[in-house]
């Protein structure tokens, strides 16, 4: 995901849930638990869904 977003030179916030107990919790709330997660104006892509991240980003 990271290399992904790099690439298309889009900024974002990492969190890793490994040693971020607010970050793990967030997901828990979300009711996610796999990684990654994006949010993207709202709407959430699990896992790395490249139909639905082009079409989110407009790409």
């Amino acid at each position: 995901m990271k290399e992904f977003l790099s690439r298309r030179g889009i900024e974002f916030t990492e969190r890793n849930v490994a040693g971020d107990e607010s970050a793990l919790a967030e997901l828990e709330q979300l009711g996610v638990f796999t990684t990654p997660v994006t949010a993207i104006d709202g709407e959430l892509v699990v896992g790395f869904d490249h139909p639905k991240l082009e079409r989110l980003l407009g790409n």
